[in-house]
């Protein structure tokens, strides 16, 4: 007789099925629970640039492009008008000072000055005439009041005569009152002609010191035409490099026109161009430096030109301290230019990081090296070398600063 064998509940089969079961169990779980969720990209760590977070001086400053120019560059410009008679000296040449540089010819100018000078001898002539008609006048005078003295005192004799015999009722009172008027007529011309004489001599004084003023202001006048022809030879104001001369033999030059320029080379400045963003920031004194030879030569703002032009303003920089063996005219070069005194600040390196997140969030390496996550950051001032970190970065880690153009929306980089 057969006998019923009874199966085992745990079989292998089940128990096999069962576990298989639980670790599926256990993985999805793990998977909604526990796994990182995060799009992740593979790159090459080779390819990219990582820096490390430090702390530091945050010097805060800005590099720009100054250009050498003559501490003081002197324009010449036409005093007069005219057409280049002579070009004497041809630019990039050194002059002295006093130097003939250019000859003018200007007939109008001629003309002008020789009416002048004539009007000015005309007035000398006059003047000469006026004086000696009042000595002339003078003396007539002189002869006339003579003339009169010497009647009245006849016409007193007699007059006194005939009131004693008029009282002594010797002569006609007739008689008496003709020789009484004839005195009294003779004592009112002499004061008449008293009187004349000092009119006339005032008048004389005026009229010569009318003349006196004409004639001296005409002669300056003329000394005024006189330089103003001198000026038709251009001469060098101050000794240097004639930099620019732009008039040629035969060419016609207005009053005022620029003709070139003189530099003088005994010192030398920088024009520096700076963006407009920083002109709140700029101010006279503010310092910089540059590298020439090998050496670092110190700069210092001493005018601001306020006029900005296509976003961009300038200032005049000086060698506070010395100026460079060897420099030239004309060479550019990258200044640094300070904004501030030095902080400490935890610091992060310029990168192409900055045009892609703005600054808000950057790749992090986990301590193992092998692995970079999002994380958010704030920044605060930028230097041409660092960014100074305010949150979301500790001193010591390491930050992929390179461009995440690449990267997508990725939020983990695996190595």
């Amino acid at each position: 007789m057969d006998r019923q064998i009874q199966k085992k509940f745990w079989n292998t089969q089940r128990i096999a099925m069962i576990s298989g079961g639980a670790l599926l169990t256990i993985f999805l779980v793990w998977q909604f629970a526990f796994a990182d969720k995060r799009s992740k990209l593979n790159v090459e760590k080779d390819k990219l640039t990582v820096s490390t977070v430090t702390q530091g001086d945050f010097d805060e400053f800005i590099v720009v492009t100054g250009v050498v120019l003559p501490l003081k560059t002197i324009r010449l410009d036409a005093i007069v008008g005219g057409y280049v008679k002579e070009k004497v000296v041809d630019g990039g040449n050194m002059v002295k000072q006093g130097q003939v540089i250019l000859k003018l010819e200007n007939q109008n100018l001629k003309l002008s000055f020789l009416q002048s000078e004539t009007e000015a001898s005309r007035l000398v002539n006059d003047l000469q005439n006026t004086r000696q008609r009042l000595k002339v006048e003078k003396f007539t005078i002189r002869q006339t009041i003579n003339d009169l003295d010497y009647q009245i005192d006849q016409a007193k004799d007699l007059y006194d005569r005939n009131k004693k015999l008029n009282n002594d009722k010797v002569i006609a009172e007739s008689e008496f009152l003709k020789s009484k008027r004839d005195y009294e007529k003779l004592m009112k011309q002499r004061e008449i002609t008293f009187e004349s004489s000092k009119y006339q001599e005032e008048n004389a004084t005026m009229q010569i010191k009318q003349l006196e003023g004409t004639l001296e202001r005409t002669q300056k006048n003329v000394q005024l035409w006189r330089e103003t022809l001198e000026n038709l030879v251009v001469k060098a104001p101050v000794g240097g490099l004639l930099s620019s001369i732009d008039v040629e033999v035969g060419s016609n030059i207005n009053q005022g026109q620029n003709i070139g320029q003189i530099d003088d080379l005994n010192g030398f400045k920088m024009r520096v161009d700076i963006d407009e963003h920083y002109i709140s920031r700029i101010f006279a004194g503010l310092g910089g430096s540059f590298e020439f030879n090998g050496k670092d030569y110190a700069l210092e703002i001493t005018k601001i030109y306020p006029e900005v032009r296509n976003g961009r303003f300038q200032v005049d920089m000086i060698f506070s301290k010395g100026v460079p063996e060897g420099i030239k005219r004309g060479q550019s070069s990258p200044i640094r230019l300070e904004l501030g005194k030095a902080t400490k600040a935890i610091l992060l390196p310029v990168g192409g990081f900055f045009s892609d997140t703005g600054g808000n969030w950057v790749y992090v390496l986990d301590k193992s090296g092998k692995k970079a996550s999002k994380r958010k950051i704030t920044l605060g001032r930028k230097n041409p070398e660092y960014f100074e970190v305010l949150e979301g970065l500790q001193v010591g880690e390491q930050v992929i600063t390179s461009s995440y153009e690449n990267f997508g929306e990725n939020e983990v980089l695996s190595f």
